[in-house]
């Protein structure tokens, strides 16, 4: 072997492919660029209602954290969702009123969780769920159930061309 295949080295064939991403496959510590900003991957959620799924992914730059989620409909669903204290507690009303807006409950159930990075810890938990949205369908507020805490997020819509995805590995 001659000095400079030594110091350079031959490529490794085995190197592990990286997957393409897409709304559906985003891992921790991939790369999420919305409105302008690099967002870390550092949790990942899946949401199981008797088979169909639905995704969050928890996006953190710097000390902004905010919320992905990704579902297919009749069609791709994307939303950008952000923790409100909005305080609410069992049981849930019909009608939530969130920052001047009145939000409408459009479904409300019951999921198996899985997940990863800071979401590991919610593996196997049960959640109840409840989707609101306002009269124009803008605005959309989601309120999960884990336990005895209940948790508020405000959200809305976005186009899949928003947002790019890096992989940040595997």
């Amino acid at each position: 072997m001659s000095f400079l295949s030594k110091l350079f080295g031959k490529k490794d064939k085995e190197q592990p492919k990286i997957e393409d991403r897409n709304v559906f496959n985003i891992q921790v510590g991939d790369i999420i660029t919305y409105d302008l900003e690099d967002y870390e991957v550092v949790g990942t959620l899946t949401y199981n209602n008797q088979g169909y799924k639905w995704y969050a992914y928890q996006l953190q730059a710097g000390s902004s954290s905010i919320w992905l989620s990704a579902e297919m409909d009749d069609e791709l669903e994307l939303g950008i969702y952000k923790a409100v204290k909005e305080k609410l507690s069992k049981p849930i009303p019909q009608e939530v009123k969130v920052d001047g807006t009145t939000f409408h409950l459009d479904e409300s159930g019951k999921a198996l969780v899985s997940g990863t990075g800071r979401g590991s810890n919610l593996n196997g938990q049960q959640v109840e769920y409840y989707d609101f949205s306002d009269k124009n369908e803008d605005e959309f507020l989601s309120v999960e159930v884990w336990g005895t805490e209940v948790e508020v997020s405000k959200g809305y819509e976005i186009e899949e061309y928003e947002i790019k995805i890096l992989a940040g590995s595997k």
